[in-house]
């Protein structure tokens, strides 16, 4: 295959692509007097636990559920972030991708269809999962209803999008103490994505370099919106 620029609007892929692709994320109230506590002071409570996070690097489990909870796919693989906009998605198994975000551009890596997808970081970008982890949490009032609650050990926030521009219409997040470990994604369709982290290490140095991608030789290069 040869080096091919292709502009199109919308990327096409024989294959189920992972929901990251292009797709990664508040002032303690003492007592916790509901069960859910409401959308401005969990906010407030979200972000005390985000605004700390200046990097973070970690192995997940992904695993695809459809609207009855039956499993479609699971994957594993680990992943960088670093704020701002900075992060780096690798999948391991079933199928090999990469995504890459240098805070500009985003790049989707499909070494089977040799194939790398780039996008502009634009707003329907930045309010991925993953890419919302990696950015500006005091965007976070303006584009989410934000709930809260405590599960044992572990607080969970969930997210509601105020704009129909997203690629999720549920977004979960669990902390234990102020270590992010669980995110839970369901979208349109009632799919659901669990991923589950590990190893992970948050605020550590991560190279640079981890966060710049150089296109392969010999790939299609498709380039969106252009």
């Amino acid at each position: 295959m040869c080096d091919n620029d292709v502009y199109s609007d919308q990327a096409t892929a024989s294959k189920p692509t992972n929901p990251f692709s292009l797709a990664l994320a508040a002032s303690a109230l003492g007592l916790v007097m509901t069960p859910t506590v409401w959308a401005d002071a969990a906010t407030e409570r979200l972000t005390e636990r985000l605004s700390p996070l200046e990097s973070y690097h970690a192995t997940f489990e992904q695993r695809i559920l459809d609207g009855s909870g039956e499993r479609l796919q699971e994957a594993h693989g680990e992943m960088w972030l670093s704020r701002p906009g900075l992060l780096r998605w690798e999948v391991e198994a079933p199928y090999a991708q990469t995504v890459v975000s240098d805070g500009e551009e985003v790049y989707l890596y499909d070494p089977d269809l040799e194939q790398v997808t780039v996008q502009g970081v634009d707003d329907r970008v930045t309010h991925t999962p993953a890419m919302l982890l990696s950015g500006n949490v005091k965007d976070l009032a303006e584009s989410y209803d934000v709930f809260y609650e405590e599960e044992s050990d572990e607080e969970v926030f969930t997210l509601i999008p105020l704009s129909a521009e997203t690629l999720f219409e549920e977004l979960s997040l669990t902390f234990n103490g102020e270590t992010l470990t669980e995110l839970w994604m369901t979208d349109s369709t009632g799919q659901r994505t669990a991923i589950a982290f590990s190893d992970i290490r948050q605020n550590g140095a991560i190279d640079e370099q981890r966060f710049i991608f150089d296109i392969p030789d010999n790939v299609d290069v498709i380039r969106e919106g252009r």
